[in-house]
């Protein structure tokens, strides 16, 4: 049996907007489908999709997606000023450094540079 991720799928409530940010801080063409869904083309990256759902989010998610950046401190500016939020600070340990984010509907992720 061959297996291979075919595509990352997050809840959302807007998930245009998703679309939309996520698009922009990575690449890719937004695409809104039927019954409101949403996903971003990709360049160079595994399809994100956006399903939607009437609950908000409430708790710490359970997967985040790591993203490798040049200039961490670059990449947030860029992120917050598209509706993400700065999660603390900079960490850095002997594996690198990240810093943890939220994207619009508050879904963790972190800019990382080993």
């Amino acid at each position: 049996m061959r297996a291979r991720l075919d595509q990352i799928v997050l809840d959302a409530n807007e998930p245009s907007r998703l679309a939309r940010f996520w698009a922009e801080l990575l690449g890719g063409e937004p695409v809104d489908r039927e019954h409101n869904w949403s996903h971003v083309e990709p360049p160079d990256f595994p399809r994100m999709s956006f399903q939607p759902v009437p609950e908000k989010k409430n708790q710490k998610n359970r997967l985040h997606l790591d993203i490798d950046v040049d200039d961490i401190e670059a990449a947030v500016v860029k992120a917050v000023s598209l509706g993400a939020q700065r999660e603390g600070l900079v960490h850095t340990d002997e594996q690198g450094s990240f810093q943890v984010m939220r994207d619009p509907e508050g879904n963790e992720f972190c800019f990382v540079r080993n």
